[in-house]
Parts: structure tokens; sequence; C-alpha cells
């Protein structure tokens, strides 16, 4: 089998898209990509980005992505309507709808746009970490399918026993990447913004009932910057800020291997106790 003959990659598979009219592009559910109630919502996340990615009147790169799960996605086939809803002189604004059977499962909004030179400064300072080799690699359980798509080596915060202590602190940080390996790129990044387990579940010690219920990334390196990363670890880090009557927030930063800040996240999650 040649290199052109070779099967896609897992991840390019799960995100393939095909045009089916002017504005709307067709995809398939994933098994190796499904989480507890549907897919794993990183790589709903990612289709949204790839959708945008497929225009040919799309300006510039993912600037940043609001993606809101309104309910849950069912296996099978899908669909994504894209629309330009405002195109600037450098940013572009896009609006999506994740439909199946003529209903909205998921809703989104992106903005693209074109990069300059201009003065830059990073102010929060990437997590001490020994390298990844020195990490033993950890994982979610079994029934986690789409974690296994992934290479987790924790560093701080690994998921808890089924029954576990409760813990002070909500932090967790890891080196992860796709396995098998693959170069680092818009969707990719946008689905690892979605690879933390709920914070729930290492505050409390164990397991609940928890879902997103909307996650924004924000992209802060340009193609160049994401590209020079090739299939090596990031370094992912996330904490929550206050867990209240169901709800709870979560912050990330998710760094290269030399030091650049490639996106931010933040996520708002259901859970019941």
């Amino acid at each position: 089998m040649t290199e052109t003959d070779a099967p896609p990659h897992p991840f390019d598979a799960a995100i393939a898209l095909t045009p089916v009219a002017d504005d709307r592009m067709r995809g398939r559910t994933r098994p190796e990509y499904a989480n507890m109630v549907g897919p794993f919502g990183g790589i709903t996340a990612a289709a949204f980005v790839h959708a945008v990615q497929q225009r040919p009147d799309r300006l510039g790169d993912p600037v940043a992505l609001t993606v809101n799960y309104a309910a849950p996605i069912a296996d099978g086939d899908f669909d994504i309507t894209v629309r330009a809803a405002r195109t600037n002189r450098t940013t572009q604004h896009w609006t999506l709808e994740l439909t199946q059977n003529g209903n909205v499962t998921t809703t989104a909004t992106a903005v693209f746009g074109t990069r300059r030179d201009t003065w830059s400064d990073t102010e929060p300072a990437m997590p001490s970490a020994p390298p990844p080799d020195a990490v033993p690699v950890g994982g979610f359980p079994d029934f986690i399918a789409w974690a296994r798509n992934y290479e987790m080596r924790f560093v701080d915060g690994a998921v808890p026993e089924q029954e576990g202590a409760e813990h002070p602190d909500s932090t967790t940080t890891l080196w992860v990447r796709d396995t098998p390996a693959r170069p680092l790129d818009f969707p990719a990044l946008t689905a690892l913004a979605d690879v933390f387990y709920p914070r729930v579940f290492l505050r409390r010690g164990r397991f609940m009932a928890a879902g997103t219920i909307s996650l924004t990334v924000y992209f802060h390196a340009d193609a160049e910057e994401i590209a020079a990363q090739g299939d090596e670890h990031i370094l992912a880090t996330a904490r929550a800020h206050r867990f209240s009557r169901g709800y709870f927030d979560q912050t990330a930063h998710l760094w290269g291997r030399d030091g650049t800040l490639l996106a931010s996240t933040h996520q708002l999650v259901y859970f019941k106790d």
C-alpha cells in the first residue's frame, strides 16, 4: 500500500464533510469518537472549523469559535449549514448549525481573519512540567471511546478513581497529542481544547453526570506557529473557577513544547450531583 492508498487518519475521517448544497455539508459520526452521550464534543467543534475551512470564500484562519451543544447528536449522518454573516477587511464572521432530520442539535459562531505583524507579548507563564517522555502514559476509563485517540501523560490532576477522595483544587495539567501521532492543525487544536474530563470529577473525587453546554476557543497562534509543532505533544492545563447550582466553568490553556501559547478556551458545564 502506498501513502496515497493509505486510509485517512481516524481524526480526518471523523471530521470529513461532503458538500450537498451551496451552504450545507454532510458528515457522519464515528464510533471511534463516541462519548457517553453522542460524539466527543471536541470532534464536533473541529468539524465546524473544518466546515468553514472548506468554503472558497473563507478569509484567513480561525481566530475564535463558540459552540453551543443544544441537544445530543445521534449516531449517523448530520448536516452542517455554514453562512458568512459578515466579511470585513480583516475579519469574517460565520454562523453554523448542525442538524439531524431537520432538527438543530448544535449551533456555532466562528470568526476567521488575517493576521499581521504587531507588537506581541504573552502574560501567563507556561506551567512547569517534566518532558513528556518522563511522564507515564495515562488516560480515561476504557469505556470512553474518544479518549483512546489521544496519548495522555498527566503531570497533575489525573482522572480520579471511581470512588476516590475529594480534591481541594480542580487543576489538571497533561501532555497530550493525537494517536496515531498527527501533525497539529487548527481542527486538531480545536478538538484538544475539549480533551479535559469534567473538573467536578476531580473536586468530588468521583464520576457523575456532566456535559458541556458551551465551548469557546480563542486561537492565539497563526498557521505557521501551529505547523511548527509538528506531531509533538502539547501541554494542556485546565481549572474551574466556581461550581454552583448545577453548573461550573472551565478555563484552559494549550501550549506548544516551544513555549508558544497556542490557544485558550472556556466552557460552561452542566453537572448533576
